[in-house]
C-alpha cells in the first residue's frame, strides 16, 4: 500500500482516496493524517476587503516574526506557520483549521498540519497528468527552506 523510502516522504496508493472528491475513504481515515474523525472536504475561506486588510496587517507581523529559513519548523510558532502558508499561496479550509488548499498552474495540492508531522496531497483532478493522488510526509524536524522547497517543487 504505501512504500517508505529513505528519503524524507512516505508515498501512499492514492486508490485508497475518493476519487471525486479529495475526502479520505472512511476505511483509511485513521491512518492518513491520524485523526479520531474521518475529514471533511475542505472548503476555501475568503475575508472581505476589511478584513483582509486587517489580516493582512498582522500577516506582516507574524511573517517579520518568523524564524531563520534554516530552522526546524517546529520552531515556529502557529501564527508565523499560518502566514508562511498564506505567502506561498495557500488558503485555509472553513470546515478544519488544519486543512490548506493551494491551486497552481500545473498542480492543486491540500496540506495538513498534523501533530506529528506535515502532510502533502497533490490532487489528481488538478491541472497536469498525476495517474493518482500522491502523498507526502515531511516531520516537522526538517528545515521551512527545505519543506518550502519541497512542497512547492510540485508532484
Amino acid at each position: 500500500m504505501s512504500t517508505i523510502s529513505t528519503s524524507k516522504f512516505i508515498s501512499i496508493d492514492a486508490t485508497l482516496f475518493s476519487s471525486k472528491s479529495s475526502t479520505i475513504n472512511p476505511c483509511f481515515s485513521h491512518k492518513f493524517p491520524p485523526s479520531s474523525r474521518p475529514r471533511k472536504s475542505p472548503t476555501l475561506v475568503f475575508s472581505c476587503s476589511s478584513g483582509a486588510e486587517l489580516s493582512s496587517a498582522a500577516e506582516d507581523e507574524w511573517l517579520k516574526k518568523l524564524p531563520e529559513k534554516k530552522k526546524p519548523l517546529y520552531s515556529h510558532s502557529l501564527p508565523c506557520v499560518e502566514a508562511w502558508l498564506r505567502n506561498l499561496g495557500f488558503f485555509q479550509s472553513k470546515e478544519d483549521r488544519a486543512v490548506w488548499l493551494v491551486e497552481k498552474p500545473a498542480w492543486h495540492a491540500q496540506l495538513s498540519l498534523d501533530v506529528t508531522d506535515l502532510y502533502i496531497r497533490y490532487l489528481k483532478s488538478g491541472p497536469g497528468n498525476l495517474e493518482k493522488d500522491v502523498e507526502r510526509r515531511f516531520s516537522y524536524a526538517l528545515s521551512r527552506e527545505d519543506i518550502e522547497n519541497a512542497i512547492l517543487g510540485g508532484p
